[in-house]
């Protein structure tokens, strides 16, 4: 056993995961399509420690509970034959738990560097479904570029896995975050889908309309068809959003500026701009761009009222050791 130390980036959905079939399992009601970013990403180290009484860990300096992470060290030891307790230092260089991705480029991290400091030699596709069991986008951002997660059909959710679909070079598209809110959102993902799931009267039509969003979006890509892409894109965050919209209570993760912000990149799109809109479970905008538009779309998100900051980046490479 060894000290290692890993890295994963944020993935944005293109075509939205929303909801389970199996919360225990983490096992999707639905696949999804997503980019992994170049950009924002969560740095792991994972230190086993015979000393240690428990496991502990650390997100961005600060000591947490274990939880659901001591619960993927169990796992990881438990392949490994070992009982060692690990301090886990976690740090993203983006705002954790606002609607960035955290947890899924945090588990993606804290997977990559357990099988290594335990010496287990085990695939990406292995990797990927044990991230699943983190959070359920962590599964995405173990590959790089654009990534298809099936929600597979198999009891034990060993189909329920990531794969990648077009590497992040083959079609370098730019990503610009508008920050709308820099705290943590008052209702979790986890959360979140459970009581839209439950309370929803929407949430089965959005399930329905999932594996057509799916073929068209996986098209889209194969044959870098932008506005194919872009129309379905936002056609699923907004299907998404009306889903937890009309659940009861109702779900509202946008402010003010989300909708500034959604409002100018389809002015943008209109003028002739290369860029469409996706927003997941919280208010930050993420506008995907055609190489070569971000600047201008920088410019116009920063003067929108309530942005607070925006992030540029592009499409980045999946999980990997860090020497």
């Amino acid at each position: 056993m060894n000290q290692a130390t890993a890295r994963a980036g944020a993935n944005i959905a293109l075509v939205k995961y929303w909801g389970k079939r199996d919360p225990q399992l983490n096992l999707p009601a639905a696949g999804s399509i997503s980019i992994t970013l170049a950009g924002l990403e969560t740095r792991t180290t994972v230190t086993p420690d015979p000393t240690l009484g428990s496991d502990r860990f650390f997100l961005d300096g600060v000591e947490q509970s274990p939880g659901r992470v001591g619960a993927m060290l169990d796992l990881l030891r438990e392949m490994a034959g070992e009982t060692t307790p690990c301090r886990v230092d976690s740090c993203n260089n983006f705002p954790t738990g606002a609607g960035l991705a955290s947890s899924a480029s945090g588990f993606a991290a804290l997977v990559t560097a357990g099988a290594r400091a335990f010496e287990l030699e085990i695939s990406e596709d292995r990797r990927s479904g044990l991230a699943r069991l983190g959070s359920g986008s962590a599964a995405r951002s173990i590959f790089g570029g654009f990534v298809e997660m099936d929600a597979g059909e198999l009891e034990d959710g060993s189909d329920a896995v990531a794969h990648p679909l077009l590497a992040a070079d083959a079609w370098p598209l730019e990503v610009v975050v508008a920050v709308t809110e820099s705290s943590s959102k008052a209702v979790g993902s986890r959360d979140g889908m459970n009581h839209t799931m439950q309370t929803s009267p929407y949430y089965p039509a959005w399930v329905e309309t999932v594996a057509a969003d799916l073929e068209t979006a996986r098209a889209a890509i194969v044959a870098r068809d932008f506005e194919a892409l872009a129309e379905v894109s936002e056609h699923s965050a907004l299907k998404m959003h009306a889903s937890m919209l009309a659940a009861r209570p109702g779900l509202v993760y946008w402010n003010p500026a989300t909708l500034a912000c959604l409002h100018a990149v389809r002015a943008l799109r209109s003028g002739g701009v290369g860029v469409f809109f996706t927003v997941d479970a919280g208010p930050q905008v993420k506008a995907v761009c055609l190489p070569g538009e971000g600047e201008r779309v920088v410019d116009v998100l920063r003067g929108q009222p309530g942005v607070h900051d925006v992030m540029v980046t592009g499409l980045g490479a999946g999980a990997g050791a860090v020497a």
